[in-house]
This record gives C-alpha cells, structure tokens and sequence, in this order.
C-alpha cells in the first residue's frame, strides 16, 4: 500500500514535470515563431523604406536637373538681352559722336556768320552816322532835337485823337448801360411794393387812468426804480394824460419794457417782486416773438434751409432802425430786389434772396461786437451757414471790402435801391443842408470851377466852368476828378451825377 502511493507521486510528479518541459518547450516555440514574424516585417518594412528612400532620391535628382535647366535657359536669355542693349548703347553713342561732331561743325559756322553780321552791323553804324551828320546839315537841328519835335507833336496828336476816342467811348457805353440798367431797375422796382415803418428810439403805453401813473411810481418811487432795473430803460412819467413814455436805444429792451408794462397795467398788481416775474415772461414773449418774426421774414423771401440761430437774429431785426427805416422790412425789400435782379442777369436767383435777407444781419447784435455790421454779418454767416459766397457779398454790399463777385455787386445795388428811394429813409433838414453844401465844396474845390449847384435833393451837381481855364478835354476830366473825389470823400445813399458845363459866349455891336 505504502509502495503504490508512493509509485502514484512519482507518477504524478514524473507528469507535472513532463507538463512543465512541455508547456516551457511550447513557448519558446512560439517566441521563436513570433521573433521571426517580427523580423521579417521590420525586414520587409526596410525594403519599402529603402525604396522609397530611392524614389525621393530619384524625383530630387529629376527636380534638380529641371532647376538647373531652367537657370541655365534663364542665365542664357539674360546674356543675349545684355547683349542686345550692348549693342543698342554702342549704337546711339555712335550716333550721338555723329551729331556732336555736326554740332560742332554747325557751331563753328554760327560764329563765323556771328563775326559777319557784326562786321555788317559796324558797317551799317557808320553809315548811319554819315547819313545823320548830313541830315543835322541840310536841316540846321540835331537828332535828338528832331526826335524830341518829332515825339512833341505825335504826343500831341495822339493824347487828342485818344480823348476824342475815349469820348465816344464813354458816352456810347454809357448809354447802353444807362438804357440796360434803367431797364433791369425799372422792372425790378416796378415788381417790388413794400410799405417802410419809421419808428423812433421811444415808446408810449396807453394807461387807463392817470390814477395808475402813482400805482407805477410806487412808494417813495420803488416800483418805476425796479421797472427800469430790470428793464434797463428809462420811464418817463408827465403830464402826459393817461400814457407813460418809455426812452432807450436798445429796441429789444424798450420791447421787453413795453410788452412787462402792459402786463402789469392789465394784471393790476404792481410790487417789485411781482414786476421781476412779469419782466421775465415779457422776456419770454419777446423772445418767441423774435423767433416768430424771423420765421415769417424767411418764409416771406423764399429762403428755406437757414440755420435756426440765424432765423433768431434776423427776427432782432424786427425792432432795429436804420435812419428811420426798420431793417427787418428794408432786409425783406433787399431780398425781393436781389432775388429779380438776379433773374433779370441771368443768375441764381435764390441765392440772391438769401443773401439780401441777410446783407444786415450784423446790425442785429452791432452793439454787442466792434466792427462794421457787414464784417459783422459776414462773420455769423460764416458761423452759421458756411456759405462762403454769401458771406463774401455780405461783407462787400457796403464798400468795407472790394466788390469783386457778382452776387456782392446785386446785394450793393438792391441795397441802395431800397434805401435810397423816396421817403424809404428820414432825413434831417440840418443832415440835408450839410450833405448838399459838402457836394458843392468838393466841387468848388476844382481850379477852373465858377459856380457848383447841387439839385434834386443832392443827386445832382452842375458846374459853370471858366471857358477860358478849362477847355472841352479839360471839362470831361474835370468831371472824373470831381466824381473820384465825392466818392472816396463823402457818404451818400445811391448816385450822385455830376455835370460839367462849358459856355462861350462871342459878344459884338453893330453901330
């Protein structure tokens, strides 16, 4: 029993150990059978890389000699091009030595014929100055004496053929111009109608009764003394029955004042803090009625598209006044005149109504800035409207600039039309007297002059000449004189025509 057991182990374990040699022989079979595979793909992969290796090799080799031919075609066209201009430059420097070579030839022949023609000038010199000193024998006189006749008498003749010339011509174009320009004023004016208010630097409110003269006085005056505070005017209160005067040179205040008075006057209630309150809505109304009064005075003229700042400015113009005549009214009749003066030449006639409707604009806010009101002017409408030929004819419509535009000339003209109408403007007797005895001293100012008048309301002067200090020539330049000295001496609306007149008078008896 103990035999058989034992024989069993060993069996077994003869088994387990002929299983372990042959699981142990079994696998390195199968590492040896895995080994080769893997060597024989790491083989074969070596081929293909080799292979693929050689094409690349191949394909550089191919893209090299492609290269190389292609710099070699390229090297080769360039060297032929090189050439070719080689031989384009040797040829023009062969052909410029040619024409030096010409040049030089044909300058060698210039100042042979230079040395000739000055021979002949000597020549012709000499025989010049044989030929005077026969002449200065025959004749008795020198060159230069006879040249100095000569120049005396064509002098002469010409400076009379030329003023006789210079007559005709004025007087031919000054007809045509007379006619043309009657004939564009005429129309135009004819197709202009306005009515011109006159105010003054003064204003009267109606009261209802002389009892509310003390209610505005207040007590110990404190009202009236608030009133012109906040106004900046000044109240006159007199014997007035039933109206109280408001004075000053500011139109918008005076407006502001009047417009606060009547309030007061209707509202019944009359202390200093009430009249503050109601200075300041009359502020207010004043204001939008400026801004109304521009707003009609555009449309009115046609003229759309202005800036809202420059309506509000020519709305001031509602209350200023220019000799009497108010410049809102004068700037709409500006307008209206610009714009058919402009249709009758044949030019914008839109831009021209907006330019005469703000030729004098400046006036509106003069007292605020220093300068001229046309400076002015162009300066708010450079400002506002960015209109540059506008701005110009603005600046040029009172004589402060040189009148150089078209547009500038229609704004001057239309401007003087308007204002120098009859009874456009208010003219004081002694203002009148002054303007009529500065015209006849600037033309009694003249050497030759006898008597000067000036006529129809200083539109006119006529002078008696001495015919024997001033002869016919003299008389037309007489005439030029005196107009250059009226208009850079003397301020005056519209034209002023100057006549000269030359009587001679033959006188005999027969006995």
């Amino acid at each position: 029993m103990y035999v058989t057991a034992t024989i069993y182990f060993v069996v077994v374990g003869l088994v387990l150990l002929l299983g372990l040699l042959s699981g142990y022989f079994a696998r390195q079979i199968l590492a040896n059978q895995q080994l080769r595979r893997t060597q024989n793909e790491a083989k074969r992969l070596l081929e293909e890389a080799s292979a693929a290796h050689e094409d690349m090799l191949r394909k550089a080799r191919e893209e090299a000699i492609k290269v190389r031919a292609a710099a070699e075609t390229d090297s080769r066209e360039r060297r032929f091009e090189l050439q070719r201009l080689e031989r384009r430059f040797t040829q023009k420097e062969e052909k410029l030595e040619h024409k030096l070579e010409g040049l030089d030839r044909r300058e060698h022949g210039i100042a042979s014929r230079e040395r000739e023609i000055e021979a002949i000038k000597v020549q012709l010199e000499e025989t010049k100055a044989k030929q005077l000193q026969r002449l200065e024998l025959i004749s008795g006189i020198s060159s230069d004496e006879a040249k100095q006749e000569l120049l005396s008498a064509i002098e002469v003749e010409i400076r009379d053929e030329a003023s006789r010339r210079v007559r005709d011509w004025e007087s031919r174009i000054k007809e045509e111009i007379d006619e043309k320009c009657r004939d564009i004023l005429s129309t135009s004016i004819q197709r202009c109608a306005t009515d011109v208010v006159s105010e003054t630097t003064v204003s009267t409110v109606s009261l209802p009764s002389d009892e509310m003269k003390g209610r505005l006085i207040g007590r110990e005056g404190r009202n009236i003394r608030a009133l012109e505070q906040a106004t900046g005017v000044d109240l006159i209160i007199d014997d007035t029955p039933e109206a109280v005067t408001i004075s000053s040179f500011d139109p918008l205040r005076r407006e502001v004042a009047r417009v606060a008075l009547n309030n007061l006057v209707l509202d019944g209630r009359i202390h200093p803090a009430r009249i503050e309150e109601v200075v300041e809505k009359a502020k207010n109304e004043v204001d939008v009625a400026i801004r109304n009064e521009g707003e009609r005075a555009v449309r009115e003229a046609g003229v759309m598209g202005l800036h809202p700042e420059l309506i509000k400015v020519i709305g001031k113009l509602k209350f200023r006044t220019s000799y009497g005549q108010n410049v809102l009214t004068h700037s709409l009749e500006v307008a209206y005149l610009s714009g058919m003066l402009a249709a009758e030449i044949g030019t914008d006639a839109t831009v021209a109504k907006k330019a005469g409707l703000l030729h004098d604009i400046g006036k509106a806010v003069d007292h605020q800035v220093e300068g001229p009101h046309a400076s002015i002017g162009a300066d708010l409408v450079k400002q506002w409207d960015k209109s540059a030929e506008i701005a110009q004819a603005v600046s040029e419509h009172h004589g402060e600039a040189a009148t150089t535009s078209a547009l500038g000339f229609i704004v001057a003209t239309a401007d003087a039309i308007s204002g120098s109408r009859l009874g456009a403007r208010r003219e004081s007797l002694d203002q009148y007297l002054k303007r009529i005895e500065a015209l006849e001293n600037v033309a009694n100012s003249f050497p030759g002059v006898e008597k000067a008048f000036a006529i129809q309301a200083g539109r006119e002067v006529r002078i008696l000449v001495k015919p024997e200090q001033v002869d016919d020539l003299g008389a037309m330049r007489l005439a030029r004189d005196i107009v250059k000295k009226i208009e850079d001496t003397l301020a005056y609306p519209g034209q002023i025509k100057v006549t000269v007149m030359r009587e001679t008078r033959a006188v005999d008896y027969a006995k």
